[in-house]
C-alpha cells in the first residue's frame, strides 16, 4: 500500500528543512493520490524539475515507493521553463502537488530518481 500523498509531502518537507534547505507547499493536490511534483529552485534563475516516473520505472520488489524522474534532465534550466511545465501539469490534472525546496547547492533530498 501506498503513502498518502499528504503524509509523504509532510516527511518530505520535514526532511528538506531539517537539512537546511527551505521547502513549502506551493499548491496542494489530492490528500490521498494526488501526483507529487517537486521544483528545486537554485535562487540564481535556474531551477530542476522532479514528476512522478512513468509506471515502467517502478522496481516491483518495492511497488510502494514514490519515484521521481526528471523531465528536463539532470541540468538545471531556467526557471520559467520549469514554470511552464508545472502550468501545463496543474491545467491537466488539478488534483497534483506543487512543493518547493530552496536551495543554492542543488540537493533535492529525493531517494528514488529514475532517468
Amino acid at each position: 500500500m501506498r503513502l498518502k500523498s499528504a503524509i509523504w509531502v509532510a516527511a518530505y518537507i520535514r526532511r528538506c528543512n531539517g537539512e537546511g534547505a527551505f521547502a513549502a507547499v506551493r499548491r496542494r493536490g489530492a490528500e490521498d493520490a494526488g501526483a507529487i511534483f517537486i521544483k528545486l529552485n537554485r535562487l540564481d534563475g535556474t531551477a530542476e524539475l522532479f514528476a512522478p516516473a512513468p509506471q515502467t520505472a517502478f522496481d516491483d520488489a518495492r511497488p510502494a515507493d514514490r519515484a521521481f524522474s526528471r523531465p528536463f534532465g539532470k541540468d538545471p534550466v531556467p526557471e520559467e521553463k520549469v514554470e511552464d511545465k508545472l502550468a501545463k501539469e496543474t491545467r491537466f490534472d488539478p488534483d497534483v502537488w506543487i512543493v518547493e525546496v530552496e536551495d543554492r547547492n542543488g540537493r533535492h533530498f529525493i531517494d528514488n530518481v529514475v532517468a
